[in-house]
């Protein structure tokens, strides 16, 4: 069964499972201890720092081992905050930045904290020079990660460490996408990553401190992992982690060529396969192994459903398939389609022939649960009432835009529609299916009824 969601958790890595094993017979007993056994040991984590350090490209006492990349997220940007709270209490992150990192700025700001997002373009890249304009007085920390999870866009973090370096902020990267294909460029202060990431074991996780960082451990102190990371290592589970990001990096040159042309194939063909399809993220600065495409008039729960059942492992950042109904903070940030939102992260090892059947099933499955859904017809040109309204108050996405969609048609050139929804996914979905359909958005403004008024332009 085809497995195309490395971006959650990639597969074991021969290697890793190799080491793990080898590990749990040779690295049991406490590295704090002298005696033969600890001193074994202490011999395998220290080789395994070593290795994960040069892998990162820092020194090996600058790197701890955690119970998670989120754990170092979490310590490493409190650790930050905490160490320059004389300099003030401001955190500047991306709009984009993973959910860790989010929540972290949140009890942040829970704490008396200001926090201060940063916007990103469609691509979900930050521009640099905006960055830099936000590190204002009492800046204590910025945070920008390497590459996005949902949709592989590369940051410019050189530019922006650059840039926070004179402005004297230590910028924290979260790595976690993309440090088993290299390292991460410029003079970043902080960093964080996590081995399930690259085909290492769950449970281990990076952090990284430069020398000469100011960093407070928040919490209880603990002698182990210089005080960062509290509790006894997981030995065998980190040997497996530095061993597997060592065997990736040899392979990621090499492999990551062949995804990207995979990759390309897939951004291609989709939206000549399917119609109305919208491929987002930046399709030059992005990882190798990752797309993402939203499917106009597709409940994503179901269009996931279905994959599935073709044998497809998939993810998606629609809001269809949560009961949130909010769409992903990432598509939301970037102003992009968000129904139907399908993503695509290969795992090496990955054959074209896997990617060419999702290729054939995609455009069954799209057509399938379209028609399921009621989805319409390419508008005929009719006249009728110069505007019409369309109620689809309490229904999820993408009902919204199939209801828009319907109707268009009735009203003439220069009429407008109004679609009355309270599903936070329209705000961005209408808007976009005029961009992709050639239509005018006039706006929104609160409906008398709940809920939100839409304004749609037929102009075509």
């Amino acid at each position: 069964m085809p497995y195309f969601d490395a971006a959650s958790a990639a597969p074991l890595h021969p290697v890793a499972r190799q080491a793990l094993l080898a590990s749990l017979d040779e690295g049991w007993a406490d590295p704090a201890r002298l005696y033969r056994e600890g001193r074994r040991a202490r011999l395998l984590l220290d080789a395994a720092r070593e290795a994960a350090a040069e892998a990162v490209g820092c020194r090996p006492d600058e790197l701890v081992f955690t119970p998670s990349g989120t754990h170092a997220v979490h310590s490493g940007i409190s650790g930050a905050l905490a160490g320059r709270r004389r300099v003030g209490n401001r955190l500047v992150v991306s709009a984009v930045e993973h959910s860790s990192v989010l929540h972290a700025a949140e009890a942040h700001a829970g704490a008396g904290g200001t926090v201060t997002e940063v916007p990103v373009g469609r691509s979900g890249a930050v521009e640099a020079g905006a960055f830099a304009a936000s590190l204002e007085a009492g800046t204590a920390l910025a945070c920008l990660q390497s590459a996005n999870h949902e949709v592989g866009t590369v940051q410019p973090v050189a530019e922006v460490a650059e840039a926070c370096r004179a402005a004297g902020v230590p910028l924290f990267v979260d790595a976690a996408q993309s440090l088993g294909w290299g390292p991460v460029e410029g003079d970043w202060s902080l960093l964080a990553a996590s081995a399930h990431k690259w085909g290492g074991p769950a449970g281990v996780g990076l952090l990284v401190v430069r020398k000469g960082v100011r960093f407070a451990v928040r919490g209880p102190a603990d002698e182990r992992e210089s005080g960062r990371a509290a509790g006894f290592e997981n030995l065998p589970a980190i040997v497996a982690a530095a061993a597997s990001l060592r065997a990736v990096r040899a392979e990621a040159e090499a492999e990551g060529a062949r995804l990207r042309g995979l990759v390309d194939r897939i951004r291609g063909r989709v939206a000549e396969l399917v119609p109305d399809v919208e491929v987002v993220g930046d399709p030059v600065r992005r990882l190798p192994h990752l797309v993402t495409f939203s499917c106009l008039y597709v409940d994503g729960e179901t269009l996931l459903h279905e994959l599935d059942r073709e044998g497809f492992s998939v993810s998606s950042g629609s809001s269809c398939t949560s009961a949130t109904l909010t769409p992903s903070h990432v598509l939301r940030a970037m102003g992009v389609l968000s129904e139907g939102n399908v993503r695509v992260s290969l795992p090496a090892g990955t054959p074209s022939d896997e990617v060419d059947r999702f290729l054939e099933v995609l455009p069954g499955v799209v057509g399938a649960v379209r028609e399921r859904l009621g989805a319409p017809e390419p508008a005929a040109s009719a006249g009728g009432a110069d505007s019409l309204v369309v109620d689809a108050l309490g229904r999820r996405c993408p009902i919204p835009v199939i209801e828009l969609a319907k109707v268009i048609g009735d009203v003439p050139v220069g009429g407008t529609v109004t679609v009355l929804a309270d599903d936070e996914a329209a705000r961005l979905d209408i808007p976009a299916w005029c961009e992709m359909r050639g239509q005018e958005y006039l706006g929104e403004e609160p409906s008398p009824k709940g809920g939100t008024a839409y304004r749609v332009r037929r102009v075509a």
